[in-house]
């Protein structure tokens, strides 16, 4: 479990593909890395991946590595990292984590593609375009995660809905390093999705 608070960015050293699997390794500080264990999670780009292996150094860095299986690259933007890329990461939640953001699952729903970027003096706002089936559990002001990054729907139209990004989200996540026709992780809120679910399979019940 998470929080959608993302706590650094953390950089791609090696993203090797073989046999439908990806070895992803990933650096950072090794405050990053404190009490880490194998088998522990961490969310990456939103995604809870799980540690297989890590190795700290004499610089103050640690290499993390995942194993990311081919159902994951399918839902997900990680087949899409390279070398020195950067990606959203957060360790999983501990007994008395303030909880800042939503609660956060890491099980990515879908992607979205990025349809305009439109940089403001105190903010930047970002377009996003959602698949038909998904549009339903986004409504306005409510949460949504982003690249692991919990945020606040802004206007929700046809197409999908807006961010509006503060400069310090931008600062703390890699979303700043994202262009038009890229696309985003997108898990929506569980507590919405479970809602929504509930009161559509109780009217088809009924209507039967």
């Amino acid at each position: 479990m998470f929080t959608g608070i993302v706590q650094t960015q953390a950089v791609v050293v090696k993203a090797n593909n073989q046999g439908g699997v990806l070895r992803l390794s990933l650096k950072v500080g090794q405050q990053f890395a404190e009490n880490l264990n194998i088998g522990a999670s961490i969310a990456v780009n939103g995604c809870c991946l799980t540690v297989v292996k890590f190795d700290s150094d004499s610089l103050g860095s640690c290499v993390i590595d995942f194993d990311v299986i081919d159902e994951t690259l399918k839902l997900t933007n990680l087949g899409m990292l390279t070398l020195n890329d950067t990606v959203n990461f957060e360790r999983s939640v501990t007994f008395g984590t303030e909880l800042g953001g939503h609660i956060v699952s890491g099980h990515i729903h879908c992607m979205a593609e990025i349809l305009s970027i439109n940089h403001l003096q105190d903010n930047c706002k970002m377009q996003l375009s959602l698949a038909k089936e998904w549009q339903k559990y986004v409504l306005y002001k409510g949460f949504v995660s982003v690249n692991g990054a919990s945020l606040t729907v802004g206007e929700v139209d046809e197409l999908g809905f807006w961010l509006h990004l503060i400069p310090e989200t931008l600062a703390i996540t890699n979303l700043d390093n994202y262009c038009e026709g890229d696309k985003l992780n997108i898990e929506v809120d569980q507590q919405t999705y479970t809602i929504i679910n509930t009161v559509e399979n109780y009217l088809e019940q009924q209507a039967k």
